[in-house]
């Protein structure tokens, strides 16, 4: 009776598997990496000096914007971008022009402007398709060349193109 060798896990056969597990987690990581260098375009503000030195600023005009009790709802539906301005009294409050910038929280290729029209009782509106997901939208309301309204606000757009 002849037995015939059975299978011996060898020195080569550990070779392989240690390359083949340091091979994917380094894969890994390289994928991780440049996916997270091509989605996220880092920029937060142009120039950080400038950034620093209009900070006090930006302050007091945010307390003073707060201070002065006017408010503004904004809703995105069906491919309509609603924002609705009220007073301290809950009173519409007119405005010569609002502005909706719409930023994602990663990335930049999907951000836009969007001017808002007045459609009457302290109402702006306006169409554009707003992809699913989450949002940063900046908000800015003028009146005679003021901005009286200011709000940044993070949202999620839930479902088909709304």
């Amino acid at each position: 009776m002849t037995h015939t060798k059975s299978f011996v896990f060898t020195g080569w056969h550990m070779a392989g598997v240690v390359g083949l597990f340091f091979g994917t987690i380094i894969s890994v990581n390289f994928y991780m990496a440049y996916q997270a260098v091509h989605s996220w375009s880092g920029l937060v503000v142009e120039n950080t000096y400038v950034a620093s030195q209009q900070f006090n600023s930006k302050v007091a005009e945010a307390k003073a914007l707060g201070a002065s009790g006017i408010s503004g709802t904004l809703t995105v539906e069906q491919g309509v971008i609603r924002y609705v301005i009220s007073g301290p009294d809950g009173k519409p409050v007119p405005v010569d022009t609002v502005t909706a910038t719409f930023k994602r929280p990663v990335g930049d290729h999907q951000d836009f402007s969007a001017v808002l029209t007045d459609v009457g009782n302290g109402t702006y509106e306006a169409v554009h398709d707003v992809l699913p997901g989450h949002w940063i939208v900046d908000t800015s309301a003028m009146r005679n060349g003021d901005r009286i309204l200011h709000h940044n606000r993070r949202i999620a757009v839930i479902g088909a193109k709304s």
